[in-house]
């Protein structure tokens, strides 16, 4: 090969991938192992992208997050790279058309490519079929993925995700959280019920991260029995005593929260529920594969990837391939 073509080669820039989620977007480039930044993806303080309707709005609204990923996170001109965007196959297509007409008229990038979010997993490990399950923000969404090609009529998808879990942990709190004011907290707790203004969205995020975990499968059917029959004071007594340590959180100045074990293991109980379809995470999967055709589904069920913030909790594969393991018997 002549020496120009590979100096050719060499200079060329990598492109700029965008995958802007529902709570957080991740930018970063092609070839790199981890995203340059990871801000959050609103136009102003509590105000998500993917909540905007009206075009003109979120045309406006796109202009002004664009270019501040471009010039304030990944400090390079939009014109210079190319652009891979990951989107979910399931996603708004108003949005999808909004963000291409931002990139190619405004910022004038040379190209854009879609990309599907279930399929890109598969590319990192080297395989080409999976159960692909993405459990984020706003919902838990399944594709089953054989052969490179997604099988979008068996999709399922749950409002089972990061924002419910939210809710159940500022419903458990405000049940049984206490509110410790005082140096280290040493004067009498008052109910949190009395201040529910402290919940606010960024903490019930902070505590949900820092201090809920999954539990087993025996574990969460025992939490659900006892907190749903009040009649049950000596069980609750004796559950609290056996349950994970209490924690104290701090909201700010002298004050501290004190969540107690029931919510740091029973509020993730939510994403395996049974709604009164019977749909939670667990038969998402299954239902999944008996919509997939007959002779895909063995190397469907054998390789099943999971991606997502929420996905992340401590104990949560775990849980996931005990229900399984129950559903199936």
């Amino acid at each position: 090969m002549p020496m120009y073509e590979g100096i050719g080669l060499i200079s060329e820039k990598h492109a700029v991938v965008l995958d802007i989620g529902h709570a957080y977007t991740k930018c970063g480039y092609a070839g790199e192992i981890n995203p340059r930044c990871i801000i959050r993806s609103e136009v102003e303080p509590g105000k998500s992208l993917h909540s905007i309707n009206k075009k003109d709005e979120l045309y406006n609204a796109l202009v002004e997050f664009i270019h501040r990923l471009y010039f304030k996170c990944l400090l390079v001109n939009p014109k210079d790279r190319r652009v891979v965007i990951i989107e979910s196959v399931l996603g708004s297509s108003l949005f999808k058309e909004t963000l291409a007409r931002v990139l190619f008229r405004h910022y004038e990038v040379s190209s854009v490519l879609f990309a599907p979010s279930h399929l890109l997993p598969l590319f990192t490990l080297g395989i080409r079929t999976a159960l692909v399950l993405d459990v984020g923000h706003s919902e838990a969404c399944l594709i089953p993925i054989y052969e490179g090609v997604p099988i979008l009529k068996s999709w399922q998808a749950q409002p089972l995700a990061g924002s419910t879990l939210q809710e159940s942990v500022r419903v458990h709190l405000l049940e049984r959280g206490q509110l410790l004011r005082g140096s280290g907290g040493d004067e009498s707790p008052t109910p949190l019920a009395h201040s529910p203004e402290i919940l606010t969205p960024n903490i019930l995020e902070d505590i949900t991260v820092r201090c809920c975990m999954v539990t087993s499968l025996n574990r969460g059917r025992e939490l659900d029995r006892v907190t749903q029959d009040a009649s049950q004071v000596t069980s609750l007594s004796t559950l609290l005593k056996n349950s994970a340590p209490s924690v104290r959180y701090s909201v700010g100045g002298d004050s501290y929260l004190e969540i107690d074990g029931i919510t740091r293991e029973g509020a993730a109980e939510v994403l395996f529920q049974m709604d009164t379809d019977g749909n939670c995470i667990g038969s998402m999967i299954l239902n999944a594969l008996q919509s997939c055709p007959i002779d895909t589904r063995r190397e469907l069920a054998s390789s099943l990837l999971i991606v997502g913030g929420t996905s992340m909790m401590p104990g949560f594969k775990s849980r996931l391939n005990q229900e399984l393991l129950y559903l199936l018997s």
